[in-house]
Parts: structure tokens; C-alpha cells; sequence
């Protein structure tokens, strides 16, 4: 075993200072449990916690030691215990929105170079939550591919497939089962030394019977569906990076039933590149594709070339994000409340005086 085989390689090494390199041990982070984490340094695991000076301003959270990261450990760390003392620069981020009303960024996993979507077939399959997740993942900058397991349960997977292609273009699509042995020879060509994979999807969708799979034995519980509701049991309460014997790394994580966007509106055309295309021959640069003439989208949509379901996510996506944006731009969400504030009050002063008149 080596740090290659966690994914080290020369862009890394890019990274570090003389200093660096002569005091510091480079180690990639594989599992966090709160302020704790385990790190691997390519010849052995160790627990580490993050150095104090982490956490002096310009402080945020976001900034961190999340798992996939690639940190710099303290040379004098010893007896099984280290240091984080410096977290390297990250080539991919997956995020989301904190969960309630704030609009932090909760940084999930980093360093992703492939990002499994997984689905199934027995009742868990929803485009528009597929079309979510995809958002997300070309936000990251990792690769987003769609795997939808247990195509044992049912008889036309083909079909399903390809209806699914026609709302969700241009993202690779595979039809798997490790009950029945269908479909996973095609995961293969996703895993490789150094590459990491992570695998995102609902509870009990099958993520942790895949890396059981390719790990060759049972390294990870797994837990039926429950019957009354179809609804799957959380089997993986955090999230781990973990070596296969191939050299590949795969991220297991939570089961996620929702997320909350936290992307830019760039890599949300991205994800809806189909859309962006027809979009070019709309009448006006700047068309918001609700009412204006000439609106290519709407043509589309009402063409059957693009699916009505399909734009509605869309649109309901773009204002999820542009509220986000008001939110988090202290500017925007002024003068958007200064706004609203100017229509309550006229709305006020027109029905007390149509109240007014109403007495008289």
C-alpha cells in the first residue's frame, strides 16, 4: 500500500513547500466523526484533529478537513496521533445547503473524481430528485453517472432506461443488480487506481451492497427495505473513503432522500445543457421563458421535444437558487426586501382606503 493507491500523485506533490516536504507528512482524510478523523499517510491509519490555527479568522467552515481531502500533518505527531496543520487546495467540492433556514455551505466530500447517482427500480426512481443530484454533482466538478440497481425486480429495464434518457440526456445511464449479477461488468470501467468514486442516493437504494461487491466480501452492513413503506434503512451513518483491492477508491455516505442546491446558475445550465441549447434561438438574450414572444423553450416544450416535467424542475431549481442568491448577497436581499416592503405598505394603504369608502 502507498498514498498513490489513495490518489497522490505529482499535481499533489505541486503543493507542497520545501518546508513542507522536508517536516510535514502528506495523508489523505478517510473518515470524520465530528472534530476527529481518521487519515492515511499510504503506510498507516491514524486518528488526527485539527490544528488550532484552522480555526483563527478569516474562519469558515467550509474551509475545514472534510473526507477526500488531502491534508499536511504534523511531522512531530507520534504514537498513533496527529495534527492537521494545513488542508491542500481542492479539485473538487461536493456541497450543499445546510439544513433550515441558514444559508451556509455544508461541504460534504472533496476531491471526487466520479460521482455514482444511485437509484432503483422498485419504487425510489424520480427524475426529478436524479436531476437534483445532478445539479450538484457538476457543481462539484466531479463526473455525474446514473447506476439504478435491483433490475432484477423488474422485467423491462431497457425501457425504463431509455425514457429516462430522453428527460436526462448526455449523463451516462447503467442498469445494474448484485443480487442477480446484471449490469456491473459496465461499473468497471469507472474504477481504477487512484480514482475516487462516491456513491449518493436515498436509503436502501444499494449503495453499500455495491462496495460490497467490488471489495469481494461484506465490508459494509446492509439492511432490506422495509415493507410497509418501501423506504430503506440507514445502514451507513457517516461517510468513508475506502481502498479497494483494485486500487479504486469508493465514498460511502448517508442515505439522502433530498438536497438542498447550493450551486451557481452556470453549472445549473450545465446540467441542463439540453435546455441552454434551445434556449440559443429564443427571440431575446436575456428570455425568462414565461411569457415572452418567441420563446424557443416554450416551443419545445409545447412540441413535445422537451419534457414538460423536465423544464418545471428546471424552473423550480433556478428559483431555489436565485433565492439562495438573495440570501446569501446582503446587497440583493435588500434591496429585494426594501422592495417588497414598498408593495406591502401600498397594499396596506389601498385596502384601508377602500375600507374608508366602503363606511362612507
Amino acid at each position: 500500500m502507498s498514498l498513490e493507491d489513495y490518489g497522490w500523485d505529482e499535481s499533489w506533490a505541486k503543493h507542497l513547500t520545501d518546508s513542507d516536504a522536508s517536516q510535514s507528512v502528506p495523508a489523505r482524510v478517510i473518515s470524520a466523526h465530528r472534530s476527529t478523523y481518521r487519515v492515511h499517510t499510504g503506510e498507516q491509519e491514524l486518528s488526527a484533529k485539527a490544528a488550532g490555527r484552522l480555526f483563527h479568522a478569516p474562519f469558515r467552515q467550509s474551509e475545514l478537513p472534510v473526507v477526500g481531502d488531502w491534508v499536511i500533518l504534523d511531522g512531530s505527531s507520534k504514537n498513533s496521533r496527529a495534527t492537521i496543520k494545513h488542508v491542500l487546495p481542492r479539485i473538487s467540492t461536493f456541497s450543499r445547503k445546510v439544513a433550515g433556514k441558514n444559508t451556509n455551505e455544508q461541504v460534504m466530500a472533496t476531491n471526487l473524481d466520479t460521482v455514482w447517482i444511485v437509484s432503483t427500480f422498485d419504487g425510489d426512481l424520480n427524475p426529478a430528485r436524479l436531476e437534483r443530484y445532478i445539479s450538484l454533482v457538476a457543481d462539484s466538478g466531479a463526473v455525474p453517472v446514473i447506476v439504478i440497481a435491483k433490475a432484477d425486480l423488474v422485467e423491462e429495464t431497457e425501457a425504463t432506461i431509455e425514457t429516462l434518457r430522453e428527460r436526462i440526456p448526455d449523463v451516462p445511464m447503467h442498469a445494474v443488480s448484485v443480487k442477480a449479477g446484471i449490469g456491473l461488468e459496465a461499473l468497471d470501467q469507472y474504477v481504477s487506481p487512484g480514482h475516487t468514486i462516491a456513491l449518493l442516493g436515498s436509503s436502501g437504494v444499494g449503495k453499500s451492497t455495491l462496495i460490497n461487491h467490488f471489495m469481494g466480501y461484506e465490508r459494509l452492513q446492509t439492511a432490506e427495505v422495509r415493507e410497509k413503506d418501501g423506504k430503506g434503512r440507514h445502514t451507513t451513518t457517516h461517510r468513508e473513503l475506502i481502498l479497494l483491492p483494485s486500487g479504486g477508491l469508493l465514498l460511502d455516505t448517508p442515505g439522502m432522500r433530498e438536497l438542498q442546491l447550493w450551486v451557481g446558475d452556470d453549472n445549473l445550465e450545465k446540467s441542463f445543457s439540453d435546455i441552454d441549447e434551445i434556449a440559443a434561438n429564443c427571440r431575446f438574450d436575456d428570455c425568462a421563458h414565461e411569457t415572452e414572444p418567441g420563446c424557443a423553450v416554450n416551443a419545445a416544450v409545447a412540441s413535445g421535444e422537451l419534457p414538460e416535467e423536465r423544464f418545471n424542475n428546471y424552473k423550480k431549481l433556478r428559483q431555489e437558487l436565485s433565492f439562495l442568491d438573495r440570501k446569501n448577497d446582503p446587497k440583493v436581499f435588500s434591496v429585494e426586501r426594501e422592495r417588497w416592503k414598498a408593495v406591502s405598505k401600498e397594499q396596506r394603504r389601498y385596502s384601508k382606503e377602500h375600507r374608508s369608502k366602503g363606511k362612507r
